[in-house]
């Protein structure tokens, strides 16, 4: 894989992250002016995301990784495979280019650039939707970098694809797509006021996917020799 300075891979995170909210922004206010069901509307949603982040991730992963989120940036970081000043500097131009995706959907549909959100989702639900949400992607990841790196745009868009509707949050599972929300009084908006308890469970669960994951990932210990005597 090509080796990108950080520059590139900085842009590379703000603009990914940019896209990926201009679509989950721009498709909840295309969805909820041509529907007042909120299942069609949800749906309208759901599809443009999983099917972006698809994009966006063969595009732009083989340049910076395409973590376009904070949760995941930690993760690599705890890996130790990314230094201090590149976490920090991932997640700055995440939450930079999360404020810009909404910003660019707003100008798309006329509407102000900048709108503060009313839409409450709060409570220990919901906190526990955004754990289990981020807890899976992580997983997800994971994996998918284990065992078939090639599939990872497909495993993540479908994965959140799913979340969407399986969690009672809609799977934010991401701190700077959750900010740039905060930011739009629109289908996919968030309250400013709720951010806290939604990342504090977004960081929550992916690192608690960590800690499992690189148990269950490690190959090795007492069933190891069974198993391969059982494959062989």
């Amino acid at each position: 894989m090509p080796n990108f300075d950080l520059p590139r891979r900085l842009t590379a995170e703000a603009l990914g992250t940019a896209l990926l909210v201009a679509t989950v922004v721009g498709s909840g206010i295309m969805a909820e002016s041509l529907t007042r069901d909120v299942g069609l509307a949800l749906l309208g949603n759901t599809i443009p995301t999983g099917a972006i982040l698809v994009v966006l991730i063969t595009i732009l992963g083989p340049i910076s990784g395409a973590h376009f989120n904070p949760a995941v940036t930690l993760i690599f970081a705890l890996k130790r495979e990314l230094a201090p000043g590149e976490t920090l500097a991932y997640v700055a131009a995440q939450i930079a280019g999360g404020i810009a995706g909404t910003v660019m959907a707003h100008a798309m549909f006329a509407l102000p650039l900048l709108d503060a959100s009313l839409k409450a989702r709060t409570g220990g639900a919901q906190w526990l939707a955004e754990a289990v949400a981020a807890f899976g992607l992580v997983a997800t990841i994971l994996a998918g970098v284990k065992f078939n790196r090639p599939a990872i745009p497909w495993l993540v868009g479908l994965y959140i694809t799913a979340a969407y509707w399986f969690t009672s949050s809609t799977s934010f599972a991401n701190p700077a797509v959750a900010i740039a929300r905060s930011l739009t009084n629109s289908f996919s908006g968030i309250r400013p006021v709720d951010l806290p308890g939604f990342i504090a469970a977004e960081f929550g669960g992916a690192i608690i996917a960590l800690v499992l994951m690189s148990w269950l990932l490690r190959a090795g210990g007492e069933g190891a020799p069974l198993a391969k005597e059982a494959r062989s």
